[in-house]
């Protein structure tokens, strides 16, 4: 699995957690960390091979400004998913949608490479019906945000 593939889930992991339990940020990474090093088995980690959390800057900084900036993120989503109240969403779209459109906006990543990351994210952590609800918001977001692309 491709490096930044692995970052984009870990950082979903860990505001899925600092979202639904209403962790701080620090908190959400202590509880990701503990629960990656106590997987007994490669399996129980997702194939994950244990890759040092320390040596993983792009999904520490994709969230960490995700969640730095989760009201503008947030404004975005609101004006885009026609019909949805924010806290009505499930916790895993309404954080894959964040951690993409901070992607767009504020690491310059090429739009069709998160949102093709994030319907990834979405098919391995949602259902089936989210992924073309997160690709209609975030295309519309998109549109907004880099309408030149």
């Amino acid at each position: 699995m491709p490096a930044r593939r692995k970052s984009r889930q870990r950082a979903l992991q860990v505001l899925f957690l600092w979202d639904s339990r209403k962790l701080s940020l620090d908190d959400a990474f202590s509880v990701f960390c503990e629960s990656l090093h106590s997987a007994e088995t490669e399996e129980e980690r997702g194939d994950d091979p244990g890759l040092p959390m320390g040596s993983d800057n792009f999904m520490e900084s994709l969230a960490r400004g995700t969640a730095a900036v989760v009201s503008e993120l947030d404004g975005y989503i609101s004006v885009r998913a026609e019909n949805w109240r924010l806290e009505r969403m499930p916790i895993v779209d309404r954080n894959i949608l964040r951690m993409a459109i901070y992607e767009m906006k504020y690491l310059g990543t090429p739009p069709a490479v998160v949102i093709d990351e994030a319907l990834e994210l979405a098919r391995r952590y949602s259902d089936l019906e989210s992924v073309p609800f997160v690709n209609g918001v975030l295309d519309a977001v998109r549109k907004l945000i880099l309408p030149e692309v």
